[in-house]
């Protein structure tokens, strides 16, 4: 299970304080702190032996592109009008300021289940389709 949240600069200097002037074990250390359990004090001691710094590492994965902000206001939009075009959804965040590809704005998309925006086109009925329809269901009865 990953971290749920990041240990602030301060408790990380602190934690390596009394581990350099005495070689006082983990538990002491996180008692001391009263906020850190052991396996964190553990974590950020291993990684200052390995690398010589405290700052925390880096995430992996790209940045997001959008802003939550602009990620609601472009969900908004093609939940208003459905038979909006990705194309256009681009164009609204250009004229905005943030450029983006059409892929991303399809994966925002799919992301918040707006798959095949663009309503199904229903069949007309007309006159002759209806007299159509009404000899299919006389001499095919539903059972």
């Amino acid at each position: 299970m990953g971290k749920s949240k990041e240990i602030s600069q301060d408790l990380r200097r602190k934690t390596c304080r009394p581990s350099k002037m005495s070689g006082s074990t983990l538990g002491a250390i996180s008692k001391c702190l009263k906020v850190v359990p052991h396996s964190p004090v553990q974590t950020i001691l291993c990684t200052y032996k390995h690398h010589g710094t405290m700052e925390p590492s880096y995430r992996s994965g790209s940045i997001h592109v959008l802003s939550p902000r602009d990620e609601r206001t472009l969900v908004r939009k093609a939940q208003i009008n459905p038979r909006t075009t990705a194309k256009d959804l681009v164009k609204m965040l250009e004229e905005t300021g943030t450029k983006v590809s059409i892929s991303t704005v399809k994966q925002v998309l799919y992301r918040h289940n707006l798959k095949g925006r663009s309503a199904r086109s229903q069949t007309t009925v007309c006159n002759c389709t209806w007299g159509q329809r009404l000899y299919f269901l006389e001499k095919c009865p539903l059972v």
